[in-house]
């Protein structure tokens, strides 16, 4: 990573500070908080210019980001989500890991289209993890329907990397579309097949329930019966409970004001859970027990 500028330093840990104190992340919010006697206007084009500073790139805000990681292994939780507020909305595609019912992202891209992305983008997001993140560390990956794909299946296989993807009902599994297999189960029962099945091209164990909502969920995954629907759980609470980034982008920066804003999330949340672990050592659970029984 590189020597970074005092100045540029100093910037980020101001509006860092100021996200956290102000407990917003819109910039006209942070200028109340921000060090200095200097006018409004003049903090204003600090935090734009802190946002355009080229020394802050993607691998120095992933190295921060690492750096507050539990050690152990991490489950890894891949999203799309469209953001529009603002003069243009922001589609972004995620990975990040997934902490105390929290997904943290680290890393990310701006697609320059609406709705869903290809195989290519999903790829390269992880394979850009990958390089500062060994795959060992991952406990597995989850995700929704968007982000199937025999292609993309085969790529998380040979890179070591343990899958729970819920698929669609109309996928077929072993000649036979799932929700032929699994079309009969009642509100909360789980079932799986008796042996694994090619699904789209790989041999996986396919589990299934009925949502309280009647919904039939089918997940394509290389866990057991029970973590599947565990960990799965942790991905649905995910989905509820994310924080709302949205108000952190300008049409003139982008992405960046969003990056600093994951980083200041990533850091309280690093700080609180210090703090707690200090007064009851019983919180200091492993992550992956966390991630399981949230």
């Amino acid at each position: 990573m590189p020597i970074l500028r005092h100045y540029t330093l100093q910037r980020v840990v101001d509006v860092i500070f100021a996200m956290v104190t102000a407990r917003s992340v819109n910039q006209s919010d942070l200028c109340a908080h921000l060090p200095g006697a200097s006018s409004i206007d003049a903090k204003k084009r600090r935090v734009e210019r802190g946002c355009r500073d080229p020394q802050l790139t993607e691998s120095v805000f992933l190295a921060f980001l690492l750096a507050l990681l539990p050690s152990g292994k991490l489950l890894l939780s891949m999203d799309r989500t469209t953001w529009a507020r603002g003069e243009a909305p922001l589609n972004l595609l995620g990975l990040g890991v997934v902490l105390h019912g929290y997904t943290v992202p680290l890393v990310w891209t701006a697609l320059d289209h609406d709705g869903n992305c290809g195989t290519v983008k999903r790829i390269q997001l992880v394979s850009r993890l990958l390089k500062a993140l060994p795959a060992g560390r991952g406990k597995g990956l989850v995700a929704d329907r968007e982000f199937i794909g025999g292609e993309r299946f085969r790529f998380l296989r040979r890179k070591g990397i343990k899958r729970a993807i819920r698929i669609r009902k109309n996928a077929v599994v072993d000649e036979l579309r799932v929700d032929a297999w699994f079309g009969d189960l009642k509100v909360g029962e789980v079932r799986c097949l008796t042996e694994r099945a090619n699904v789209y091209g790989e041999v996986m164990q396919v589990v299934a329930t009925r949502s309280p909502a009647g919904d039939l969920v089918e997940i394509a995954t290389d866990f057991s019966v029970w973590d599947t629907c565990s960990l799965y759980r942790v991905r649905w609470s995910v989905e509820r409970s994310q924080p709302d980034y949205s108000r952190t982008y300008a049409p003139s920066s982008r992405t960046r004001p969003v990056t600093t804003a994951f980083c200041a999330f990533h850091w309280s949340r690093a700080c609180s859970d210090r703090v707690f672990a200090r007064r009851d050592p019983r919180r200091e659970t492993s992550p992956s027990s966390a991630q399981i029984h949230h």
